[in-house]
């Protein structure tokens, strides 16, 4: 049985197997080891991927695309010439042409995949991720997260133990992993990431930065000229440590220039890198950790190949990283020691590896504040758990005579749940009874593949409704989907006149998404009951709130990062 592992990256794509007690790379039909995660069709209505299809790029750009993989888990479609095309389908399709160069390297049949998902990928998009898999006929038996796949190589290659932070910066998707390794195990802590942050980000930066500079604007050019600067952009970023550049483009139809060199990148890239530092700081703080206990720092991603990104990642952490395996193919090789681990090879005996949970998963919930029922998101699997995983919470009916508890289930940070990612929901038939008398048992199962299985028991019955979440706003039906679309558009935020309640707030919301447990239950009680005094308008009663706000917050903020 031959497993292939898959890096679907946002820029490139590649594949490997495990065989003979080691890593085999694959190269496509081109004889080269990177995919470019394009996808077009040709002037006969001929499906093109890879580097045939990223060569049109410029010359036909409404008949190709990229970039799509930030569109996975969305219910978003892409327009290629006459025909529409979900980010599910695409990815499908650069995965299909990886499965052929395999099948054709190998001279066999592969039915089977690992594939590697950013860390910070919530249920939907490793979902998507999933399926895109299988309508490349891949039966898909493994998620690996690609810090969590990178640090397999490089643990793998190293030998080392200690505790290490994995920084991986592809082409779309920045993650942080802080893992530990002692004695063949290797122990994953905490992930963090930002889901649009890449070498993508870099080009798109340059090219913004050379138009501000003759007073133009992306409006004002065709997406042939578009396609053509940020192609010419990308050229100079690799470029980039050598001498000054000359970069010429057309902007309707007028020539223009820009001088490329190493102070106007590093002035350009400044906001993104410091991007770069939060997760960080919230991958290392959930860890229970302080950067002097790391012991290395590990980089990969084609995007850290860029010296301004490894001297960020640097001075974050005063000491320089490991750069030891080549950024462009550590996540597929750890990917394919993954399926060498599936296979049960022999070789890989010694080695055990435990994952976390990225994102919190919870439901909905209602609190009562001052009288007033207020929808609240309730954590029972909270971010950074080791998976799998199992936990149970219990809640009660909040009527008299409820007769159905319908269970909303979410993943995110925010304590209100329409502002984080829906999943999915059940419905549990509750006996007449009166308020608060009646309760479920809520458990959530949580694997290594991102798949969550969800049961409700009704505790006064013993009878147990269970629903394995796996559903993205791609597989909805048409009819759920327009019902989700008209229920965001319909949102309302009381409005706050102050500019002090609103820094508060946002205060408020920033401790509450960075904190957890009782810690977070507590940022939670304050910001409701801070709330509920700004609703009854009086002004008085608010300045002292304020002041009390604060003074509160200012507990929780006392720590500064180190």
């Amino acid at each position: 049985m031959t497993i292939l592992a898959i890096d679907l990256g946002t820029t490139n794509s590649a594949c490997a197997v495990w065989r003979d007690n080691d890593v085999v790379f694959i190269p496509n039909k081109l004889g080269e080891f990177l995919t470019p995660s394009v996808v077009g069709i040709d002037d006969k209505g001929e499906i093109l991927v890879g580097q045939g299809a990223k060569e049109r790029l410029i010359t036909h750009p409404n008949m190709t695309v990229a970039v799509f993989k930030r569109l996975m888990g969305t219910s978003h479609k892409v327009a290629i010439h006459k025909t529409s095309f979900t980010a599910v389908e695409l990815s499908s399709l650069v995965i299909k042409s990886l499965k052929e160069d395999a099948e054709a390297f190998l001279n066999s049949t592969i039915d089977e995949a690992v594939i590697s998902v950013p860390a910070y990928f919530n249920d939907n998009q490793r979902y998507a991720t999933k399926k895109a898999g299988e309508l490349a006929g891949l039966r898909v038996g493994r998620l690996i997260n690609e810090p969590t796949a990178a640090a397999m190589a490089y643990g793998l290659h190293e030998k080392k133990e200690g505790i290490f932070v994995i920084v991986d910066l592809g082409g779309g998707t920045l993650d942080v992993t802080v893992l530990e390794f002692f004695e063949g195990v290797m122990q994953v802590h905490a992930s963090a990431g930002d889901n649009y942050l890449g070498g993508e980000d870099f080009v798109e930066a340059m090219v913004d930065a050379a138009l501000k500079a003759h007073g133009l604007k992306r409006a004002d050019m065709t997406p042939e000229e578009t396609h053509q600067l940020s192609m010419k952009m990308e050229t100079a970023k690799r470029r980039i440590s050598g001498p000054e550049q000359l970069v010429s483009y057309t902007v309707a139809g007028t020539s223009y220039s820009s001088k490329i060199d190493t102070e106007w990148f590093n002035r350009t890239a400044t906001p993104l890198l410091i991007r770069i530092q939060k997760p960080v700081e919230s991958a290392v703080r959930d860890a229970g950790l302080s950067l002097t206990e790391i012991d290395e720092v590990v980089l990969v991603g084609g995007a850290t190949r860029l010296s301004v990104v490894r001297s960020a990642v640097g001075r974050i952490f005063k000491k320089l990283p490991a750069c030891t395996i080549d950024p462009d193919f550590a996540i597929v090789k750890g990917g394919a020691v993954q399926a060498g681990l599936v296979q049960k090879s022999a070789a890989l005996d010694d080695l055990v590896l435990t994952d976390v949970c990225p994102f919190t998963l919870g439901v909905d919930a209602v609190d009562e504040v001052n009288g007033q029922f207020v929808e609240v998101f309730s954590p029972i699997i909270e971010r950074n758990t080791t998976v799998p995983v199992s936990r149970v919470s219990r809640y009660y009916t909040v009527q008299d005579n409820q007769t159905e508890i319908v269970t909303r289930v979410f993943q995110g940070e925010h304590r209100k749940p329409s502002k984080n990612v829906y999943l999915g929901s059940l419905r549990s038939s509750v006996p007449r009874n009166k308020a608060h008398q009646e309760a479920i048992d809520v458990r959530f199962s949580y694997d290594m593949n991102g798949i969550l299985d969800v049961d409700v028991t009704v505790v006064s019955t013993g009878r147990t409704y269970n629903k394995v979440i796996k559903n993205s706003p791609a597989s909805l039906s048409d009819d759920e989907f327009n019902k989700s679309l008209e229920r965001l558009q319909k949102l309302k935020f009381h409005p706050r006149e102050s500019e002090r309640n609103r820094a508060l707030m946002a205060r408020g919301e920033r401790l509450f998404e960075t904190a957890l447990g009782e810690e977070r239950s507590a940022i939670a009680a304050l910001i409701s009951g801070f709330e509920a005094v700004l609703n009854r308008q009086n002004a008085m009663e608010i300045s002292k709130a304020q002041e009390e706000f604060e003074q509160a917050l200012e507990q929780f903020d006392l720590e500064e990062w180190h």
